[in-house]
């Protein structure tokens, strides 16, 4: 069971990743969720560098995750609107467009990114 979950994300992750790619003007925002956390990185893949990156691993751990997903795309946003970034290409990264992820991309819309 556990082993065609990750079969069906990788072959989801790799029909994304041959559509989407970053540059520097617009970067690809990549999304990580992991049991406790969420990360986002926003990348240029034609020089395979990360521009800058956010986690809600320094949050408080009082909100739900839901939450601290709205949190870290708000405050990404914000990072990437000072860095001179107002549109992304948005990797859900083989996740469902649902929950945290659909939470970060709230969150990232709100805080003044497009894609």
């Amino acid at each position: 069971m556990i082993r065609d979950k990750v079969f069906k994300r990788n072959r989801i992750k790799a029909k994304i990743r041959g559509k989407v790619s970053g540059s520097a003007t617009t970067p690809r925002m990549s999304v990580f969720r992991s049991n406790k956390d969420i990360y986002v990185q926003l990348i240029d893949d034609q020089t395979g560098h990360t521009i800058l990156s956010g986690s809600s691993r320094s949050m408080d751990k009082k909100e739900n995750k839901v939450a601290q997903a709205f949190q870290v795309g708000k405050e990404v946003a914000a990072k990437a609107v000072e860095a001179g970034i107002t549109e992304v290409k948005f990797d859900r990264n083989g996740y469902l467009y649902h929950g945290r992820v659909k939470s970060l991309a709230e969150g990232a819309r709100e805080g003044g990114l497009k894609f």
